[in-house]
């Protein structure tokens, strides 16, 4: 590997900034983790153009919720700590630095890297200035036959206040002289209209090009003297106080109309704009010099998802079809019998290797048709736009089944799809809840109550993932189809207190926060350290997407000095600082970033030979832990154990996609050692899923 653990090692300090790393900056060091492999020429070439719209896409969102966060605490003078003890002003400094410094490599990859190579293939992204003769006479046509009428210049002067500009629109900001006199006016580039104009043969432009070449059909009568692009990124936070609003949905619908005029965060300008331009816009906007970033164009690269769909196999990476899992595969041209094959044995299904839409879709989908289902629960924190899950749903509530959907119309940025959806199905006869007061319900579950011979059956699905096929062929989950009484009679109730008033706590065979998982969670991590001191060894693995929370850091730095390995494996945000000498020695950190987002949580406790395992739904997050509805399930099955457990092991040793994180706080990608063969988790399990 390319560090050695030893090498890196540093001494333990009592103070928070040596316990614990600054939480955006390890946020920010994930989309770095991105960027990088968009920046790899051994990245297949659209692969990396997808990577920057993904890593352009991860700052709006930064901005949007933590950024906005923290200026929320200083316009009202608070002055709370970070876990690492930085105040709001020390945080917006130190990330105001390095998204400078982001932003400008995302800019040079995209201008010096990927789009002369996408020109070479064939693929063009033209400026204006780029355009010959009977280009632009064409993009003119196009212009006045698709996008003038759609177009509304709106000026500013003393009978024109200034503009309100929403939350991640394009702009033109235009100045026009009317004789010696000198306006300005905002254009807002549509966002119904496709960001990049075919001009056929791979040629692509810039809407924004095509607008700014075009003012004079806008302006008739003035002289169009200057124009340039400009966008702006706003506070996304939703503030609904649930136990005041009497109605949810109506109190959240209006707090989704207060978010489309919240506080302006960052300004991006494009390069070019005069100094007082650009001072203009940051004054009406009312914001800082360092909310401003000066880019070359054009902005807002998230438009690279558009040709990320371009038919060019050769430029991504190898075409990979999800498999059925073993258990679940038709024999003798006979439909498959979800149901049956549950009833055999528990069945683990791992996506997007093994097929979401032949596993937890079909058995929401049989269950839909099957007249001897009587009642299916379930649910809904993110699903797709035209969802397969919803639509069963509906078909089973229409032929009268009892149809009882937990749909979280406060999950982020989805909000306005979810309250669509469930009055989608209200109007279809289901039983909808909106979730509890005060939580989100972020907890992945299915059950499906069914009439057989021997009595009534509840059939469970348990997952790490959202109901959302679309999402399930590029996210990593894992999940759990049983038939198991005890774990159906857990999750029954489970649905019972998040529809009714059951005060039930504390369940058999899951976790559930908010009421007990962190306890027991850091009473799993204690017995292993209890074990490391009896001589009985003492291992936890933890594969999840973020580690935050600071009581669970404080039980795994005490497993560490008694004596337990202890391996994260952390997609995201991780701020444990591993490997410091007398506090975290034992403890190594781990980020697989890859083709497919790292999404599933997994927990493994030796327990001295016995061991347990979980998944679920939770990262190790305040968030998780304290305002959400979270499940996580033990797996009982000795052959699932040891799935899971192969899945880790391989997870360990990868070393094509994998960073490890130092006691200094700094990532480092690992390598092969010389002579050794890189080893890829996702590749191996890909190749193991097409040999099943």
């Amino acid at each position: 590997m390319v560090v050695s653990i030893q090498e890196h090692v540093v001494h333990a300090d009592s103070n928070a900034e040596s316990r614990y790393l600054n939480r955006e900056v390890s946020y920010l060091q994930f989309n770095d983790r991105v960027l990088q492999l968009a920046e790899d020429p051994a990245t297949p070439l659209l692969e990396r153009a997808r990577f920057l719209a993904i890593v352009a896409g991860n700052l709006d969102e930064f901005y949007m919720v933590r950024v906005a966060g923290l200026k929320r605490q200083q316009a009202a003078g608070l002055q709370e700590l970070s876990a690492d003890g930085l105040t709001p002003d020390a945080q917006l400094s130190l990330i105001s630095s390095q998204v400078t410094e982001q932003m400008t490599r995302l800019s040079q990859t995209f201008a010096e890297d990927v789009t002369p190579e996408l020109h070479a293939e064939g693929i063009k992204i033209l400026r204006w200035a780029d355009l010959d003769r009977d280009q632009r006479k064409r993009m003119r046509e196009t212009f006045r036959d698709h996008v003038f009428p759609i177009l509304t210049p709106l000026a500013v002067d003393p009978g024109h206040p200034f503009p309100y500009i929403s939350n991640r629109s394009l702009n033109l900001a235009v100045f026009v002289r009317d004789e010696d006199k000198t306006h300005f006016a905002r254009i807002k580039v549509p966002p119904i209209l496709p960001r990049l104009f075919a001009l056929g043969d791979g040629c692509h432009v810039p809407l924004e090009d095509v607008i700014g070449a075009n003012l004079n059909d806008l302006f008739h009568g003035m002289k169009v003297v200057e124009s340039h692009a400009f966008r702006v990124t706003r506070d996304a936070e939703l503030e609904v106080d649930d136990d005041r609003a009497e109605d949810l949905l109506s109190a959240l619908e209006s707090e989704l109309t207060r978010r489309r005029i919240s506080k302006a965060v960052r300004l991006e300008v494009e390069e070019g704009m005069p100094a007082q331009v650009r001072a203009m816009l940051i004054r009406e906007l009312q914001l800082s010099e360092d909310d401003a970033f000066i880019l070359p164009g054009p902005l807002d690269v998230t438009f690279l998802w558009s040709l990320y769909d371009t038919a060019r196999a050769d430029l991504k990476f190898r075409a990979f079809r999800p498999v059925t899992h073993s258990d679940l595969r038709v024999l003798d041209d006979d439909a498959p019998d979800v149901f049956a094959a549950i009833r055999k044995r528990d069945v683990l299904v791992h996506h997007p290797y093994e097929s979401f839409v032949t596993s937890v879709q079909a058995f929401i989908e049989q269950a839909a048709a099957d007249p001897t289902v009587l009642a299916i629960k379930q649910t809904l924190y993110r699903t797709s736009g035209d969802s397969p899950i919803v639509e069963a749903l509906i078909e089973a509530a229409e032929s009268g089944k009892q149809v009882v959907v937990l749909v979280e119309i406060k999950a982020r940025f989805d909000e306005v799809a979810n309250i669509n959806w469930a009055r989608t199905l209200e109007r279809a006869g289901c039983h909808v809840v909106y979730g509890l007061v005060g939580l989100k319900t972020h907890c992945k579950l299915s059950m499906v109550v069914r009439q057989e011979r021997s009595g009534l059956r509840r059939y469970v699905h348990i997952g790490t993932g959202n109901y959302n096929p679309t999402t399930a062929r590029g996210y990593e989950d894992i999940g759990l189809l049983t038939a198991n009484k005890q774990l159906g009679h857990d999750v029954g109730d489970l649905f019972n207190y998040l529809t009714g008033y059951s005060r039930r706590a504390s369940y058999d065979s899951i976790l559930v926060a908010p009421h007990e998982l962190r306890e027991r969670m850091i009473k799993l991590i204690d017995r292993e350290a209890q074990h490391a001191r009896e001589g009985k060894g003492g291992r936890i693995i933890m594969k999840l997407n973020s580690l935050v929370d600071e009581q669970i850091i404080e039980a795994l730095y005490a497993a560490s000095t008694a004596g337990v390995q202890v391996d994260i494996i952390a997609r995201g945000i991780c701020t444990l600082r591993p490997m410091v000498d007398g506090l975290s020695s034992n403890i190594r950190v781990q980020s697989i970033v890859g083709r497919f987002l790292e999404h599933s949580r997994m927990y493994f406790f030796e327990n001295a030979g016995k061991s347990e395992v979980f998944i679920g739904s939770a990262d190790m997050m305040h968030r998780n832990l304290d305002r959400r509805v979270e499940t996580l399930v033990r797996i009982d099955s000795k052959r699932l154990k040891r799935r899971i457990m192969d899945i880790l092991d391989t997870a360990l040793v990868d070393s094509s996609n994998s960073w490890e994180l130092l006691a200094e706080g700094e990532w480092a990608r690992l390598v092969p050692a010389e002579g050794e063969e890189a080893m890829s988790l996702q590749l191996q399990l890909m190749q193991l899923a097409m040999k099943s």
